[in-house]
């Protein structure tokens, strides 16, 4: 296999997905401001590269820098969604990240 372009470089990060309740889209509404504004943080200080949910609001993903899948885990398990029942469950992948050097 040809190696990648001198610039580009292969960041391993932890993919996280958080599956919403089956009623999520209603329980949601009043946590919102808060989880956003946890996301806000976290993006800000880098620990999360990207963060998102589908449009179906079945689930959320998360870009995670940690050291592990559990310690990926654990920095998603303080979110209000998941102490609120707004998310009843997260799992972490390995995930290499496309970047530039």
């Amino acid at each position: 296999m040809p190696e990648p372009p001198a610039d580009t470089v292969l960041e391993p990060v932890w993919l996280v997905e958080a599956t919403y309740a089956p009623d999520a889209a209603e329980t949601r509404v009043p946590f919102r401001a808060e989880h956003l504004a946890g996301i806000r943080e976290r993006l800000e200080a880098g620990v999360y590269v990207e963060a998102g949910a589908f449009a179906d609001v079945s689930a959320s993903v998360v870009l995670v820098r940690a050291e592990s899948a559990e310690a990926a885990i654990e920095l998603v398990r303080d979110d209000v969604y998941l102490r609120n029942g707004v998310w009843v469950e997260v799992r972490a992948r390995a995930f290499g990240r496309v970047t530039r050097a």
